[in-house]
Parts: C-alpha cells; sequence; structure tokens
C-alpha cells in the first residue's frame, strides 16, 4: 500500500478541519495510507521557524518530499497527480512539510524533492492542511479514472 505522510507544526484545534482531515483519510484508504504527524509549533518565539524546521528535518531523509511553499512551483491537480505518480517510480512514500504560523524553514526546503505552490495568496497552516488533503485525494482520484475530478 501506498503511504503518504503530511508532516505539520502544530495541531489542530478545530474540529471543523479535524472531521474534514478524517474525511479524506477514509476516502484515501482504498488508495494510500495518509499520516498527519503533528510537530510541536513555537508561534510565539523569535526563532520559531528554525525551531519548527529542526523537527522537520528529522522525516526528510526517506522517501519523496515536497515542501509547501508560496515561492514554488505551481501545479494544475493533474500536474500533481502526474508528480505523485512519478515519485512513486523511485519511492515508496512520500512526504508533505507544512511550515507553521511563520512559515516553513529554508534548511527543510532545501531538503526537499519538490516545492509546491497553491498559489500566491496565503493560507492558515491548518486550513492548508485540509487542501492538501483533498488535493492528494483529487490526484489519486484522476490517476484511477474515478469521477470525483471534473
Amino acid at each position: 500500500m501506498k503511504k503518504i505522510n503530511i508532516i505539520c507544526a502544530g495541531k489542530l484545534k478545530e474540529k471543523y478541519f479535524v472531521d474534514a482531515i478524517a474525511e479524506y483519510q477514509k476516502r484515501l484508504t482504498r488508495y494510500c495510507n495518509l499520516d498527519i504527524i503533528q510537530l510541536p509549533d513555537y508561534p510565539d518565539l523569535a526563532d520559531a521557524v528554525k525551531r519548527e524546521g529542526k523537527l522537520m528535518l528529522a522525516y526528510t531523509g526517506k522517501g519523496y518530499c515536497i515542501a509547501l511553499d508560496s515561492r514554488g512551483k505551481a501545479l494544475t491537480s493533474e500536474g500533481l497527480s502526474q508528480s505523485i505518480d512519478h515519485a512513486y517510480l523511485s519511492h515508496s512514500e512520500i512526504s508533505f512539510f507544512i511550515g507553521g504560523s511563520q512559515g516553513l524553514c529554508d534548511t527543510v526546503k532545501s531538503a526537499t524533492h519538490l516545492s509546491l505552490s497553491f498559489g500566491l495568496m496565503t493560507y492558515p497552516h491548518q486550513l492548508m492542511r485540509v487542501i492538501l488533503a483533498e488535493q492528494i485525494y483529487r490526484a489519486f482520484c484522476i490517476t484511477n479514472g474515478t469521477p470525483y475530478h471534473k
């Protein structure tokens, strides 16, 4: 079974975000195992990005790694689907990295295979998890030809 990780800073507190993630995890069970790895965040500290990055670096050593970064490469849903398929040709798992409220550490970005942008707008990092989970589900639906993606 394919494996996808979402490594992120902070825990989801809002029930509607937790429920949305759980829904996409359930839908994805036919395609992959989706694990959400929630690391501590340090929103009130000046060196928050560095501290969060140090924790995330421990997860960059295996699998295909994708950093979410507004300055990264913008892909269509079909493009993301192709990128995921291509990554599985040489890796057994894929990890996505989402920084905390102050962003993602440059060290983590440089340790990944791809920097991915979801556009020039800024999203709350908690909401970004839901958006990413939905796009991962959409990518698998595109690959498998299911009618979810129109």
